[in-house]
């Protein structure tokens, strides 16, 4: 049970303003008042109760989502101190509910490291909550404090009895305010994933999540927490991969008021993008110094253990990064007194300290764990140095994919029917299954903004191949041509010759299977191509009937249900659209690719590390997990349409 420890008092509180300007702009303190922000409310008090675990004061977190469309987040540590701070003449609980930044993480003595990303604590929560009920088991004692309104106190802080058993910790119970948010229903599935990823780079520290609201699954507790903490979590992401060995590796090593963990395994795919890193459990997806350090460092020692080992010869240049890191699954996991946030979403940390020590942890501890374990080292050398190989091999074909370019004077494929307009942001790439279709789609388009690119077949799946042997195939090189970017790590989103690049693939098994090769072609190969949002598939209907005497078009069963519920009347045939190569270019013109007649879903990405998965899931090699993928996700909405 965690202990109440005398330089944890309301003492060591300080306080920077009041609550008033939340309420004026929220945006500025959660980020937007859309789901984002609503879901970042529960994120500043869970974050809370996982820096009293990162303290070593906690152990286990509850959250519950009420039926009253209330949350609820319980954690067993110290408690927000309950005496009265001196200078502000109020408890540790007032301060900490009603003053913005104030909170024992900026004198330094309740906190070593904290994970609020601005600080702002749960105060925020409080101004944008039509009603917040905090309670604190400390000292032997049950404390209440009630606010309403955007954060007025509504009693002081009353002792109701004892605490149950000696229990010490903070329940925080909040109403978000549906005058300030766009929405206040909490999405589960949000939920879920950050406090697994918190569980995991928390060792030991148990989550448990309950959905007690109607029409929300079943009520039942889902709980979180893994012994092996980010060991566990790359076991978890390489599942869906073919490991390269059994073992995954780990490190660590704290300085001054900093610490870092690292752990990892190389499975046999390709992909290079596999390390994931986080500063204070915050998910840093744009890297950072930390990133850096662990990169320069991995370079490094890789290539020492090849020359001592005689794996490289003399001869041999260095390994380079890229070919080190491919199939590499890894988690770096900092902590560190003041982290400094960089970036457009203050997704890359700064410090330049944390780089020192996580390269002089990597060049060390990595270094012995080599020679402690050859024959894995020996695996992950053997793969880089056949990932060198590659790299030169993918030069080459390049180089011939450029020269055809040149050679070609626009360097444009023979198949492509090209758009006249030289305005990119007006620009739409059409990728169409099969010739057929693809005449059908050159007539029925505007030639002003509309090119259309025909790919015969189906194109490999990359995530399967390497790039040397990716770039053999004449659909692949066709699509790099189009798009005129480059391809990999020299991809360039702002070199596009295209604003959209939609994908025109048939509705039917085949064709979702198409359309899954080319996405999985763009997450790899072109992923910020799918991060700033060019990527869309295009959704052609699915059935056609008529209503007087003119042709309707409906999308999907659904869409069916919904006309025949709302025309119960109706009595003509639907026909069933066949495929895109049976429809004539005026069909295909006002079911698919004109502006305001047809439906475009954009492809995003939201958690790299989640996709990741997803799409190694769904492509790799273990066809039970696919399988398994697919049973589970029926249902659900977020994965019909890809």
């Amino acid at each position: 049970m965690a202990q109440t420890t005398s330089s944890y008092g309301a003492n060591s509180m300080q306080v920077l303003e009041g609550l008033d300007p939340v309420r004026k702009r929220p945006g500025m303190y959660i980020g937007s008042t859309g789901p984002t922000g609503l879901h970042h409310c529960v994120w500043e008090v869970v974050d809370n109760s996982v820096d009293e675990a990162m303290a070593g004061y906690a152990a286990r977190i509850d959250v519950t989502l009420l039926a009253d469309g209330g949350c609820r987040v319980a954690d067993d540590g110290r408690g927000i101190p309950t005496d009265v701070n001196k200078q502000q003449k109020m408890t540790g609980v007032e301060i900490a509910l009603t003053k913005l930044h104030g909170g024992g993480k900026f004198g330094g003595e309740g906190y070593k490291v904290s994970g609020g990303l601005h600080g702002v604590g749960v105060s925020v929560v409080n101004a944008l909550s039509t009603r917040l009920m905090v309670e604190v088991d400390r000292d032997g004692k049950h404390h209440v404090m009630d606010f309403a309104n955007g954060g007025t106190p509504q009693s002081k802080l009353r002792v109701t009895g004892d605490a149950p058993r000696g229990r010490t910790g903070t329940t925080v119970t909040f109403w978000p305010d549906g005058t300030v948010f766009e929405t206040t229903e909490f999405s589960s599935r949000t939920i879920l994933e950050r406090l697994q990823m918190m569980a995991f780079l928390n060792k030991g520290l148990e989550i448990r999540f309950k959905d007690e609201r109607p029409d929300h699954g079943n009520g039942e507790t889902v709980t979180y927490r893994y012994a092996g903490g980010i060991v566990d979590f790359v076991k978890h992401l390489n599942t869906s991969k073919e490991a390269l060995f059994s073992k995954v590796g780990f490190y660590e090593l704290a300085e001054d008021d900093s610490e870092v963990e690292v752990a990892f395994q190389w499975n046999t795919g390709f992909n290079t993008d596999g390390i994931h890193s986080f500063a204070n459990g915050i998910n840093t997806t744009e890297g950072g110094t930390h990133e850096e350090g662990f990169k320069a460092a991995l370079t490094t020692v890789v290539n020492k253990y090849a020359r001592a080992k005689n794996l490289l010869k003399e001869k041999d240049p260095n390994l380079l990064g890229e070919d080190i890191r491919e199939g590499i699954t890894s988690i770096i996991s900092v902590r560190l007194r003041d982290p400094q946030f960089e970036g457009q979403t203050k997704g890359k940390l700064g410090n330049t300290s944390i780089k020192t020590l996580v390269q002089k942890a990597t060049n060390e501890k990595l270094g012995d764990w080599f020679e402690e374990n050859p024959p894995e080292a020996n695996k992950i050398v053997k793969k880089a140095i056949a990932g060198a190989q590659a790299r030169m091999a993918a030069k080459k074909a390049r180089d011939v994919i450029r020269s055809k370019t040149l050679l070609d004077g626009a360097g444009m494929p023979d198949k492509l029917k090209d758009c006249s307009s030289k305005n990119r942001e007006e620009r739409e790439l059409f990728i169409v299954e099969g010739d057929s279709a693809g005449g059908s789609a050159v007539s029925g388009r505007d030639p002003l903004r509309q090119a259309i690119l025909p790919i015969r077949g189906k194109i490999l799946n990359v995530e399967r191949a390497r790039l040397d042997k990716m770039l053999k195939n004449i659909e692949v090189q066709a699509l790099i041509s189009a798009i005129g970017a480059g391809v990999g790590e020299e991809f360039d989103v702002e070199k596009r010759r295209y604003d959209k690049i939609c994908i025109l693939a048939d509705a039917d098994v085949d064709g979702a299977h198409i359309r899954t090769l080319l996405l999985t072609f763009f997450f790899r190969q072109m992923r910020p191509l799918v991060e700033h949002g060019h990527v869309y598939i295009c959704q052609p209907p699915l059935y056609s009937t008529e209503v007087a005497k003119k042709k309707i078009y409906l999308k999907d069963d659904h869409a069916k249900d919904v006309f025949l519920r709302d025309n119960p009347n109706h009595k003509k045939d639907f026909g069933r659209l066949k495929g895109l190569g049976e429809m004539d270019a005026e069909e295909l013109r006002v079911t698919t690719m004109e502006d305001g007649l047809r439906t475009l879903l954009q492809v995003k990405v939201e958690q790299a590390a989640l996709a990741d998965e997803v799409v190694s899931t769904l492509m790799g090699d273990v066809v039970e997990l696919r399988k398994q993928f697919i049973v589970t996700n029926a249902k659900d909405v977020r994965f019909l349409d890809i």
